[in-house]
């Protein structure tokens, strides 16, 4: 999926919601344990309820391999429901790959043909050569963590190393690479007074931003400070809005509440 597409969507839609399917079963509506398959269950009435309001969809895909073969098969059936059912939706494998180059290259091969992803999330930490076969794929993106919504991103990307912060390095030296058109960037809600900075780097990539909701982050402040004027943010929200119910109605739930985001997005973007 090319960013054109991704914009014709958030145009169309009047919405930059991102979804993140990270299924728990701990906190999913205790009826569908009964079921033969139930995060796929799960995941598949969410969609239901949501495709008409958001953009694209992210399944952590350590909620899946965490519970073995019977996960990863429930991944496949997700990312293979919505691309065939809503192939205009961007969908994003949160996997957090990177590693020396043949291993990152079979990495790129399970979630970009195999599973068919539009996009990956990187860790940056090993480099060129860890990076660059994702990025190899035509029309597939690769979404580098820059600066992440957790409390621990201040021991290592905001230090600074010859008076440069090691994020802004990292997005700086990342605009090098080979095929770099095809990078995306994880940048937290809760890092949104860091967004002026970044945007002076890398004005025209767009940002995955997490954090809106559970963990604090305020979209309008993300807006603010991230928006560019091809949009360029994608904002993710999971718990906030996949557990708004254990109830029976709990797809209505999420529906309501990522409702309440696309209709904030909505007036923001008019």
């Amino acid at each position: 999926m090319t960013t054109a597409e991704i914009l014709t969507q958030i145009q169309k839609k009047k919405s930059f919601l991102c979804i993140g399917l990270d299924v728990d079963l701990n906190k999913i509506p205790s009826f569908l344990l009964e079921k033969e398959d139930p995060i796929f269950e799960f995941n598949k009435a969410i969609i239901d309820a949501t495709h008409h309001l958001c953009v694209a969809y992210k399944p952590n895909t350590a909620f899946y391999e965490a519970y073995g073969i019977k996960g990863w098969i429930s991944l496949e059936k997700t990312i293979k429901y919505i691309n065939q059912n809503h192939p205009d939706i961007f969908t994003i494998a949160d996997a957090k790959r990177g590693d020396i180059g043949n291993t990152s290259s079979m990495y790129a091969k399970a979630f970009f043909e195999d599973l068919s992803f539009d996009s990956i999330t990187v860790a940056p930490y090993m480099g060129k050569d860890s990076v660059e076969p994702f990025l190899a794929f035509k029309n597939k993106h690769t979404i580098l963590l820059a600066l992440t919504s957790n409390a621990g991103a201040f021991d290592f990307q905001t230090k600074e190393i010859d008076g440069r912060e090691v994020y802004k390095q990292v997005l700086e030296t990342s605009k090098t690479w080979k095929n770099a058109e095809n990078l995306m960037y994880v940048v937290g809600a809760t890092k949104a007074s860091y967004l002026a900075d970044i945007r002076k780097i890398i004005p025209d990539s767009f940002l995955l931003v997490p954090g809106v909701g559970a963990q604090g982050g305020n979209l309008q402040d993300v807006c603010k400070y991230g928006m560019n004027n091809q949009v360029g943010l994608l904002i993710n929200s999971s718990r906030g809005i996949l557990y708004a119910s254990k109830e029976i109605d709990f797809a209505k739930a999420a529906s309501k509440k990522a409702a309440e985001l696309q209709a904030q997005m909505a007036e923001i973007l008019n």
